[in-house]
């Protein structure tokens, strides 16, 4: 498998699209003449801030570059309100034991999508779901270190039955919150026998009389991360972490490549998964695992600026609710 870190960050194929292409890359279909242009002026519009930003690149005043993507016909405020805010940060985390930082030295770079411990990019569509997708991310990666086998789980089925434990479905959750029902449930679902379907369901759930679904992977407990870079360095060594950021700035929405290391605030409303770090000449990076399929980013992964410059909560908030699943 090529490795996400070292492979090269291209663009999407819509990148340099007319609205005309880009509308038959999508299947767009629009009600009326005056969605059309409406839509129309929408993508002009953000193909300008992308050309522009791109020029900027080029001449060396940013370290990653942008791209049109499945969102070019959003205005910012539609892609938030669409595809954030999925992560509950306001509720306090449910296990406060630290994750004690190794005093050996960390290796130089880790990529577990290279190690087999990372199942292809998900989607997650208009539900605001983010949290069940880093919930299943680190659970994946923790059932294939203690079994040698990576399952796909069930995201709905989080989405749909977690209720119980304090999240709200498309209406967002928290990982931890996620972790609690897998154990109280006695494990979760393959992606398989309970697929997505972008929404909150109803009698397709295994926790109504409609469905049962049997149980591929189980936890026994998990561990919040002490804040800070060596924790979730050594944390990320040890297994895939799920992690919450600050997904809010425009840059977000067609981020195509290289390390994001413009200004991020720190209210955190996007679960995502950690699954390695690395640098690329002078700039670290943390690897991170999205959820809004494989035209957004590199191939639907990002590289989130590392280092000291930003402070105590870490780019974008990445230090400030980071946690893991644990498996006997």
């Amino acid at each position: 498998m090529k490795s996400i870190l070292v492979a090269a960050l291209v663009a999407p194929a819509v990148a340099g699209a007319s609205f005309g292409e880009w509308t038959a890359s999508q299947k767009k279909v629009f009600k009326t003449r005056e969605e059309f242009a409406m839509r129309r002026a929408i993508f002009n519009n953000n193909a300008a801030i992308v050309e522009a930003h791109n020029a900027k690149h080029a001449a060396g005043e940013t370290t990653f570059t942008m791209a049109l993507n499945d969102f070019a016909d959003l205005t910012h405020e539609e892609f938030r309100a669409r595809y954030t805010g999925g992560f509950n940060g306001a509720a306090a985390k449910k296990n406060t034991a630290p994750h004690v930082a190794s005093a050996r030295a960390l290796p130089a770079t880790v990529d577990w999508t290279t190690k087999g411990a990372v199942t292809p990019i998900k989607n997650q569509g208009q539900c605001g779901s983010c949290w069940s997708f880093s919930t299943t991310g680190s659970v994946e990666g923790i059932s294939f270190l203690k079994t040698g086998t990576l399952p796909s789980l069930s995201e709905q089925q989080l989405v749909d039955c977690a209720s119980s434990t304090g999240n709200m479905g498309c209406q967002g959750g928290l990982m931890d919150d996620a972790f609690q029902w897998i154990i109280n449930n006695g494990g979760i679902g393959s992606e398989a026998s309970y697929p997505y379907i972008a929404g909150d369901g109803h009698c397709n759930t295994s926790c109504g009389p409609c469905k049962k679904v049997a149980s591929v992977a189980t936890i026994t407990s998990f561990t919040d991360i002490a804040q800070g870079d060596t924790d979730l360095a050594t944390a990320i060594v040890a297994q895939p972490v799920s992690v919450a950021v600050d997904a809010s700035e425009g840059f977000w929405q067609f981020y195509s490549g290289g390390v994001m290391t413009n200004k991020c605030g720190t209210s955190l409303d996007h679960g995502v998964l950690a699954v390695g770090y690395g640098a690329s000449g002078s700039s670290q990076y943390w690897l991170v695992k999205n959820s809004w399929g494989t035209s957004w980013g590199a191939a639907g992964y990002l590289w989130l600026g590392r280092g000291p410059q930003y402070g105590r909560s870490g780019q974008c908030g990445i230090f400030l609710s980071p946690s893991v699943p644990n498996k006997a």
